[in-house]
């Protein structure tokens, strides 16, 4: 039994499409589905069922951070018998070549969190997303002439903005180049992999050190929507 998503079992597509912001969730019904119901109001944690072009997909928010992108990405694959999730949110830079509305897709996460060993005495700090549903990401960006960065991001349990990590920086593996940072992929990754299902993050750049500019509403509006659409037609 799920103790936090009040819908049915049948209100629930197995392709779920997942940003951090329910009000987000709830513009991406409103613009993009067909059909679509409002199927969770728990927390406000908006969940909509609908149609993108016949296909059928939920999306429901995540919240911030690990542990709330834990609970609901464990209870969708685990009661709701979803077969992938796609992640789409922000992050912000870690790699000077990067400018700000790039989209990344990543390949793998980094994290000093201890969600992986608390949920299930895993040590890796490293943890991968789905080889299979990013080359699916990564055909689709192709054929609709979108260019996104394929590569390994940070994970943090802080909003890095507010943070100095470089004492972080340093315990990364020299074998792993960061792109840039945000608050769930890890915790995602490590739910779809212990439970044998399909994990995927999205994110575009909208804050990186090397830049002194400030992304405007107009500018992040049209790259999410880029992003967004990406995702869609992915699944």
């Amino acid at each position: 039994m799920s103790v936090h998503i009040e819908a049915k079992k049948e209100d629930i597509a197995d392709l779920v499409l997942m940003p951090g912001d329910p009000l987000r969730a709830k513009y991406i019904a409103e613009n993009y589905l067909k059909d679509y119901k409002l199927v969770n109001t728990i927390r406000n944690m908006y969940a909509y069922t609908g149609y993108y072009k016949n296909k059928r997909i939920t999306v429901m928010g995540s919240g911030m951070g690990i542990p709330s992108i834990g609970i609901y990405s464990y209870e969708l694959y685990k009661f709701y018998d979803v077969k992938k999730i796609i992640r789409i949110g922000t992050m912000g830079s870690l790699n000077k070549d990067l400018k700000l509305m790039d989209i990344i897709l990543a390949k793998k996460s980094y994290s000093p969190s201890s969600f992986a060993y608390v949920f299930s005495k895993d040590v890796n700090n490293v943890k991968y997303s789905s080889e299979s549903l990013n080359n699916k990401i990564l055909e689709t960006a192709k054929s609709i002439n979108l260019n996104i960065t394929y590569g390994d991001i940070l994970t943090a349990d802080v909003f890095t903005v507010y943070a100095d990590i470089n004492h972080i920086l340093k315990k990364v593996p020299n074998n792993i180049n960061l792109l840039g940072n945000e608050m769930e992929a890890f915790g995602l990754f490590h739910i779809a992999n212990i439970l044998n299902r399909e994990a995927a993050c999205l994110a575009t750049i909208v804050d990186s050190p090397y830049i002194d500019k400030q992304v405007s509403d107009s500018d992040k509006e049209k790259n999410l929507n880029d992003m967004i659409i990406l995702a869609l037609e992915s699944i």
